[in-house]
């Protein structure tokens, strides 16, 4: 079998640049998840390394498939020097390796919870999984493993999340677009929310 994760590793690097720091995390009866950071600009990136190694199973499912299913791994972009956001590795290793943990499938559109601020201060505890493909490129692999999917996350307030589960997140990004948010500013106070979209 393929090892996944020196490919996974590579194809992070040629999208966002050699990484500068990397951390190890390993939770109990987990496979160990690590958290490159990477800077461009004023813009600091984590990304999880791990979570890819096995395909995410149905919780439903009898049996889990070895092989195919699907993979990803989470990448966080947030402005460097606002905040202490190198603290998120831990919480982005929790998210990483939930799959693994708790048996859910990560998919675009879910919402993650992480039960406490992403890093010290931070207005938020939970994110919003957005679609893939944007920022890094779905790396395939052989048949018949499915492709590993970049699954850029977008920390949400409280209010949001609450709002999220309500009008779903199209909607929400919506409201994030019509507002101009920067979903990268890592103090940035919640969208507003309580009048009508137009």
């Amino acid at each position: 079998m393929v090892d996944v994760l020196p490919l996974v590793e590579a194809r992070l690097s040629t999208a966002l640049g050699a990484p500068d720091a990397r951390a190890a995390v390993t939770f109990l009866g987990t496979d160990r998840i690590e958290v490159l950071r990477f800077h461009e600009g004023d813009v600091v990136r984590y990304a999880s390394l791990g979570m890819s190694a096995h395909p995410m199973t149905d919780p439903t499912a009898m049996l889990a498939d070895p092989v195919k299913g699907p993979r990803a791994e989470l990448v966080l972009s947030v402005r460097a020097g606002l905040a202490d956001t190198d603290k998120v590795l831990r919480a982005l290793a929790v998210l990483a390796a939930s799959p693994q943990v708790e048996g859910v499938v990560v998919a675009p559109g879910a919402s993650l919870d992480v039960g406490e601020p992403l890093w010290p201060g931070a207005p938020f505890s939970s994110v919003l999984v957005g679609e893939p493909g944007g920022l890094v490129e779905d790396l395939a692999l052989d048949d018949p493993m499915d492709p590993v999917r970049f699954l850029p996350l977008l920390p949400m307030t409280p209010n949001e999340a609450a709002w999220k589960r309500v009008h779903g997140a199209p909607a929400l990004q919506e409201r994030w677009l019509a507002n101009g948010t920067d979903l990268r500013d890592p103090a940035r106070r919640s969208v507003p929310l309580d009048a009508a979209p137009e």
